[in-house]
């Protein structure tokens, strides 16, 4: 640069010959004019961080070396870990005191930072969530509530869930549950629960058993029931019946005891005796 050639402060215009300065976009000022003009302010202190000092930030917000503290202890946050809380900064035992979440298992604070599992309000720490049955944490995996306890999906299998006396799938869920009937004090799907005769669904429907086996009453009357003498169809416990003892018209010709309709008109019973 020939003597000629001026190299002055962009704003105040002094000479920076000789001098420290600072550029900003290609453009040099002196140190006193760029603190007015750029330097930011202390969220600490209030006083603007000079060009000797470091200049600490988050968010926007900027703060001296030695007054990047904690806002309760007073400790430095220079090179730690820190947490905010309404706009406050806080070393992380100071925010776990008085903010962090209490494990339910162990009843200790859940440091900020640290892997936290939440249910229903409740929190935990990740190595205290354990399954109930098996005691093995569940982390992100499945899980099922059961009174107190949670277990995996597998314990709770082993430990509760039904099995459908005649698909023997295993049923879990809520879902599962409402769609599910008992019947001798036994599980069935709803689905599963059928006429052993027509397979026809049996649930909210009447029906009977032999030897322990579901049947409408239209199979058990058609496999079962006994048939009128006169129309030859199934008298069902709706039907009224009446009892003919046995009696001899002639030598050749007698009567067994029969089971005949009485208000199911059949021709063929209508027997005349005449004395």
């Amino acid at each position: 640069m020939s003597t000629s050639e001026r190299f002055d402060c962009h704003y105040c215009k002094d000479s920076l010959l000789g001098k420290k300065y600072i550029m900003k976009e290609d453009t040099q000022y002196c140190t006193k004019c760029y603190e007015n003009l750029f330097a930011n302010c202390c969220e600490g202190c209030s006083s603007p961080i000079n060009c000797n000092s470091k200049d600490l930030s988050y968010k926007d917000r900027h703060w001296h070396e030695q007054c990047f503290q904690c806002a309760k202890c007073s400790r430095s946050l220079v090179d730690k870990a820190f947490a905010a809380k309404d706009d406050l900064l806080l070393c992380t035992e100071c925010y776990a005191h008085d903010y962090s979440s209490k494990c339910s298992t162990c009843k200790k604070t859940i440091m900020p930072g640290s892997r936290k599992m939440e249910y229903k309000g409740n929190s935990w720490h990740e190595t205290c969530f354990l399954c109930h049955r098996c005691q093995q944490p569940i982390g992100t995996k499945s899980f099922i509530p059961k009174d107190s306890g949670y277990f995996c999906v597998a314990c709770f299998e082993k430990q509760f869930a039904y099995q459908c006396c005649a698909c023997k799938k295993v049923g879990t869920s809520l879902c599962d549950f409402l769609y599910t009937l008992t019947y001798q004090d036994k599980p069935w799907h709803r689905e599963c629960f059928v006429c052993i005769g027509c397979r026809k669904q049996l649930s909210g429907q009447r029906f009977t058993t032999r030897e322990n086996y579901p049947y409408c009453l239209e199979c058990f009357s058609n496999l079962y029931a006994k048939k009128c003498v006169g129309c030859t169809k199934p008298i069902t416990s709706e039907s009224r019946i009446v009892l003919m003892f046995s009696f001899t018209l002639t030598p050749l010709i007698q009567f067994s005891c029969l089971y005949l309709h009485v208000f199911k008109y059949c021709q063929k019973n209508l027997v005349t005796i005449s004395h």
